[in-house]
């Protein structure tokens, strides 16, 4: 089958979380299963920078607003990872530094952005290939399963393809004013609560959850997590009622990239059946952070995340006092909200023989403490999927983590040791810190530990099962399409 991603980031062009990895790894996994997949993303200004001069396979495409027209260029990225790549170049929209905000908060043309994305999505497969399905990914393209079912209704080419729409954060939604509606060209009769409206504005997510064919989310206790009002974002009603079309499929890791007998990235190989090389790289990643003084007797904690409320961070905050008393070290790479940051950056400054702290994203950096660290820190408030503890886990080591999302999916916690991680179940920053302590316990009894640390080698979280997933849902949704 052919399958069209409309997505707002893909790796290796651009990047702020999971989304991109995943629209980025799927299309190379469908491939190996005799699928082709086109990808189309915006023509950001760092794309630009890094691909300049494209050929352009379609020179216009017009793009109707009420009072104007916008032009859309189609770019020819060749063949990416398995997909056929397109960018949507539309200069006022994303010539500029940043995907989707400044420091000062959300650009306000966000919903011509996407939604001006979306239409030369469905435009540009009119001339290059309609396709079997479009995948779409979160809010920025849930409005191309909208422009199906509504104002691309009757398009005799259109009318049956059908659409999935793959929820990677349900806490982001795209709300937007009601005017909105006739910007985008669609009718008044859609701004209703069963249809778009959601507390009297246009809700780019909802939109996509109605009306697409299926929906999916990136974990099976995700899936059950956003139909519930603790997890759903006010939209658990609305996801409730899709039930029957809503699936949770993990996501994969690209093991080519992460795994320590093959890293580039570390200062030692290492494997289940050997982890002499793991010592190198916890001391490579020791003198990375300044922390050349601390022994082989004490744990390493090590934290990559993004500095926010959503990663469980303020427990952090709230246990230093009592986890700086314990024998470790603790190492935090990431980037953020700015509370976090200082908070993050006071603390090392408090405690420097035992805390470290770099602020900002480094993949190298980020590699050498998923090798280096003995115990990977992920106390999410919420975790749709994650993927570093599943990376931690490949690594030997060991996670302690909420038991929500995926972190619940992958982390398996046994009274006798025969797990592969730690979990705490309630929102407390006292069950973390009982949770950690539960971990530096067993960290002292070596070979309960190794055995811990081998299970955890030894597990297979790579795309070949999700993709078998994606397809059966593509399949089923294909087949219930040809029969409306």
């Amino acid at each position: 089958m052919h399958v069209v991603f409309a997505a707002s980031e893909c790796v290796p062009f651009a990047k702020t979380g999971g989304l991109a990895d995943v629209v980025g790894a799927l299309p190379a996994e469908l491939k190996k299963l005799g699928h082709r997949v086109t990808t189309f993303i915006p023509y950001y200004r760092q794309v630009a920078r890094a691909m300049p001069n494209l050929p352009a396979k379609i020179e216009s495409l017009t793009i109707p607003f009420p009072t104007y027209n916008r032009f859309a260029r189609i770019l020819d990225a060749g063949e990416q990872n398995g997909a056929q790549v397109y960018f949507v170049d539309i200069p006022e929209l994303f010539d500029r530094e940043s995907l989707y905000a400044t420091p000062s908060g959300d650009y306000p043309d966000n919903a011509e952005r996407f939604g001006c994305f979306s239409r030369a999505v469905i435009e540009a497969t009119k001339i290059l290939g309609v396709p079997d399905i479009f995948h779409v990914h979160d809010w920025q393209t849930a409005m191309v399963s909208v422009l199906l079912r509504s104002v691309y209704y009757f398009d005799p080419v259109l009318r049956k393809v059908p659409s999935v729409l793959t929820i990677h954060n349900a806490g982001y939604q795209g709300w937007f004013p009601p005017r909105t509606i006739e910007t985008l060209l669609l009718p008044w009769d859609m701004f209703t609560f069963t249809k778009l409206e959601q507390n009297d504005t246009l809700n780019f997510l909802k939109g996509g959850a109605v009306y697409s064919d299926a929906l999916t989310t990136v974990s099976q206790t995700y899936a059950k997590e956003i139909q519930t009002s603790e997890f759903g974002s006010g939209l658990e009603d609305t996801f409730r009622q899709r039930g029957g079309d809503l699936f949770g499929i993990l996501n994969g890791v690209d093991y080519g990239e992460w795994n320590p007998a093959t890293d580039r990235n570390i200062a030692a190989h290492y494997t289940p059946e050997d982890l002499s090389g793991k010592k190198a790289c916890r001391r490579d990643l020791l003198h990375a952070f300044g922390l050349d003084h601390i022994g082989d007797e004490t744990p390493v904690l090590g934290i990559v995340s993004r500095l926010a409320t959503q990663k469980g961070l303020d427990f952090v905050a709230q246990i230093a006092d009592e986890l700086v008393k314990e024998d470790i070290a603790l190492v935090v790479l990431g980037n953020g909200e700015e509370y976090y940051e200082r908070l993050f950056t006071e603390l090392a400054e408090r405690y420097p023989d035992k805390v470290r702290v770099q602020i900002k994203y480094d993949n190298v950096v980020a590699h050498k403490i998923e090798a280096g660290a003995d115990i990977f820190l992920m106390p999410s408030r919420y975790e749709p999927c994650g993927l570093n503890q599943i990376y931690s886990l490949k690594y030997g080591t060991v996670p302690v983590v909420r038991a929500t999302g995926g972190l619940e999916d992958t982390i398996d916690e046994q009274h006798d040791g025969g797990g592969n991680g730690f979990k705490f179940w309630g929102y407390n920053a006292w069950d973390f810190f009982d949770a950690i302590k539960r971990a530096l316990a067993t960290f002292r009894n070596k070979e309960q530990w190794e055995g811990m640390m081998r299970r955890g080698m030894a597990e297979n979280h790579d795309w070949e099962i999700s993709t078998k997933a994606y397809v059966e849902v593509y399949e089923r949704v294909i087949e219930r399409r040809a029969w409306s």
